[in-house]
């Protein structure tokens, strides 16, 4: 399975990297994924054309999963082969013309986050999701 997790923006804190960087090690035992920083919402659209991947974005208007639910999808799109790509876009959000190129829009909640910190919660989700399927103790190990 191939995933890519894209944002929109420069890191202003190291310690975001750090963590997003930790948890896209840590899901590459499970998948090949990678992050990516690019410009603006265009360039996510580009790289979801040009890919010929399943684009999930990340907005609030989108559905809420839960941990397991996400696994669910994740085991899901393993078998059907299409790559992922996971997008949080810029301060703006996405424009309706980006919300309907999308195959999902997620929501990580009804709490407002940061970009940065949504992406870090998004990674270890996507973490989370591998290890519930992978009957690892991380997500039960509270």
């Amino acid at each position: 399975m191939k995933i890519r997790v894209a944002w929109v923006g420069k890191t202003k804190e190291a310690a975001i990297q750090t963590l997003t960087d930790e948890y896209l090690k840590r899901s590459a035992r499970y998948a090949e994924i990678e992050g990516i920083a690019v410009k603006g919402e265009a360039a996510i659209l580009a790289l979801a054309a040009g890919s010929r991947c399943k684009l999930i974005l990340l907005d609030s208007r989108g559905k809420q999963y839960s941990s397991e639910d996400l696994a669910v999808m994740l085991e899901r799109e393993q078998v059907n082969a299409v790559p992922l790509l996971f997008a949080i876009g810029g301060s703006d959000g996405f424009s309706e013309q980006a919300l309907r190129a999308a195959s999902l829009v997620l929501s990580l909640g009804k709490m407002t986050l940061p970009h940065e910190l949504a992406r870090v919660v998004l990674v270890e989700q996507i973490y989370r999701a591998f290890t519930i399927l992978a009957k690892h103790p991380y997500h039960t190990g509270h």
